[in-house]
C-alpha cells in the first residue's frame, strides 16, 4: 500500500484498487501518506496546516495529533538543512563496540579501542 503507484504490477495494482475500494478509510489514510512522503521528499512546509487538518479525521489521526503536538520542530526538520545522522552515526558505533566488549566497556578502554593514538 505504500509503494509508488507507478512501480506496482498490474497484479499488485488490481489488488490494491481492490483493498481500496473495500476499504475506503485506508484509501484516505494511503493519500495522507503520500502527501507526507511528498512534503518529505520536497522539503516543504506550506502544506503541513493542511495536511494536519486533514488527517484529523483519518484512521491515522493519532499519528496526527503527534506531528501537531510538535509542529515547529516537524517544520524545522522540512526545512532545514541541518542533520543528526553523523552523531546518531557515532553513538550507534560506540553501542556496537560497548556489546563486543560485553559490558567492559568503561571510558579508559572505550578510549583505547575508539580513539587513534597522536602520530609522533
Amino acid at each position: 500500500m505504500l509503494a509508488g503507484r507507478d512501480r506496482l504490477a498490474r497484479a499488485e495494482a488490481v489488488m490494491v484498487a481492490t483493498v481500496e475500494a473495500a476499504v475506503p478509510a485506508l484509501a484516505t489514510a494511503r493519500d495522507l501518506v503520500e502527501r507526507l512522503h511528498r512534503m518529505l521528499r520536497s522539503r516543504t512546509s506550506d502544506a503541513l496546516p493542511a495536511w494536519i487538518t486533514d488527517v484529523s479525521a483519518s484512521m491515522l489521526a493519532a499519528f496526527g495529533r503527534g506531528i501537531a503536538l510538535d509542529q515547529a520542530a516537524v517544520r524545522a526538520a522540512l526545512t532545514e538543512p541541518w542533520s543528526n545522522g553523523p552523531t546518531e552515526g557515532c553513538i550507534t558505533k560506540l553501542k556496537l563496540v560497548r556489546r563486543q566488549m560485553y559490558g567492559r566497556g568503561k571510558l579508559d578502554l572505550l578510549r583505547a579501542r575508539l580513539l587513534v593514538p597522536a602520530s609522533p
